[in-house]
């Protein structure tokens, strides 16, 4: 507002909003601001700049460009006349990926398998699309639908006409995704279990509960393997005995809810004591105020933590293959080691496929995670 003698002027309409400056904008923006904002930032991308420059291109030509991608053995990816040095050797992958995939699963029935990681990635989907139509029946199918019918597929059931495949035949990916999916499902109520034990007033199961995390806590997963495959069966009728990968499975549920179980302590412990009171004022029961009021916001805070440690399990099935379990990684163990495919390029490879498969499931959940963060973090802004 301006005054001239006794005369006042206001602006009765809106001032035309200016663009931004170009040079905060766009491309040159984002560069601006996130890589040549300060003489230490200039300083490390060009540094970084000279290392991709001097990685990537190799690396580009070693895995495509030189890479052999056919052949029938080893000889296609050895040194020749016309290519003195060979690439990457993805005619091995190629031959030996149903066997990466599959393990020794029976030709004839690895449709089941397919079916299984189809149902699998529907119930996945389902349950991770948070704006998913009823998703209360998307719980209902992945927690007690998909179980009972990835047994089925997968083990068989000889009246309706699937004939029984043993788990000894199961390997590869297959297990990979079955030891981890069991693993993860079974770990966070487990843990959920866990931590309010541990919580308790109870002394008996405050004690119970703090006793089985210590003990778990305080071994390496392969002795919890080696106690699972071992000294399990002694504790019930050799006939009742559970199977291999049954037993491999216990141990990493195990295993994997008793780290769950301190993580979710620690989102119990990041919920405000006035939000315990409150509950209790509300007249809300025991179960009631943790499923209603104190659960929530503690599996919020600690959404990071969860995932760490699912990604954590996630690489760390590749161990159950010391009591004789033929995982991912030893499936590419088992195939590198093929006379008919010896070569030094070959292993590289297989590890590269190892390391990319891993990397891809891994980022993915990380990425997810952070969404649903991030989403979280909105709606308790509101």
């Amino acid at each position: 507002m301006s005054a001239i003698g006794d005369q006042a002027y206001l602006r009765d309409v809106a001032a035309e909003k200016l663009p931004a400056p170009a040079e905060r904008t766009g491309v040159i923006g984002w560069l601006r601001e996130n890589l040549l904002s300060s003489p230490t930032n200039i300083v490390l991308t060009l540094a970084c700049i000279v290392v991709i420059a001097w990685v990537v291109p190799p690396l580009v030509r070693f895995f495509l460009v030189d890479a052999v991608w056919s052949g029938a053995d080893r000889d296609a990816c050895l040194a020749s006349p016309l290519q003195t040095q060979p690439g990457a050797c993805w005619a091995f992958m190629r031959i030996w990926f149903s066997y990466f995939v599959y393990g020794f699963y029976p030709l004839a029935e690895r449709w089941r398998v397919d079916v299984f990681f189809v149902a699998l990635a529907f119930g996945i989907v389902w349950l991770a699309w948070l704006s998913a139509p009823r998703r209360d029946l998307g719980g209902l199918y992945f927690f007690v639908v998909l179980p009972i019918l990835s047994f089925v597929l997968l083990h068989g059931a000889p009246l309706i006409g699937l004939p029984v495949v043993p788990t000894s035949l199961w390997g590869g990916i297959l297990v990979t995704v079955v030891v981890a999916t069991i693993g993860m499902v079974f770990s966070l109520p487990l843990g959920i279990l866990l931590a309010l034990g541990r919580n308790s007033e109870m002394p008996v199961t405050k004690a119970a509960a703090v006793g089985f995390i210590e003990f778990v806590r305080g071994v390496p997963l392969i002795t919890v393997l080696f106690m699972a495959s071992v000294m399990l069966p002694l504790f019930v009728p050799e006939r009742f005995a559970p199977d291999k990968l049954v037993r491999a499975l216990i141990g990493v549920a195990l295993f994997a809810s008793a780290y769950m179980a301190e993580v979710v302590r620690g989102g119990l412990a990041a919920v405000p004591r006035g939000q315990y009171e409150a509950a209790r004022v509300l007249g809300l029961s025991y179960w009631r105020m943790m499923g209603l009021v104190i659960l929530p916001q503690a599996l919020r805070v600690t959404l990071p933590n969860i995932v760490n440690t699912f990604i954590g399990l996630f690489k760390d099935t590749t161990l159950v293959f010391v009591v004789g379990i033929f995982d991912f990684m030893r499936t590419v163990e088992a195939a590198r080691a093929d006379p008919k495919w010896t070569t030094p390029n070959t292993t590289v490879t297989a590890y590269v496929f190892a390391a990319l498969f891993y990397f891809v499931c891994c980022y993915g959940m990380s990425r997810y995670a952070r969404s649903v963060e991030a989403r979280l973090t909105r709606a308790g802004r509101r």
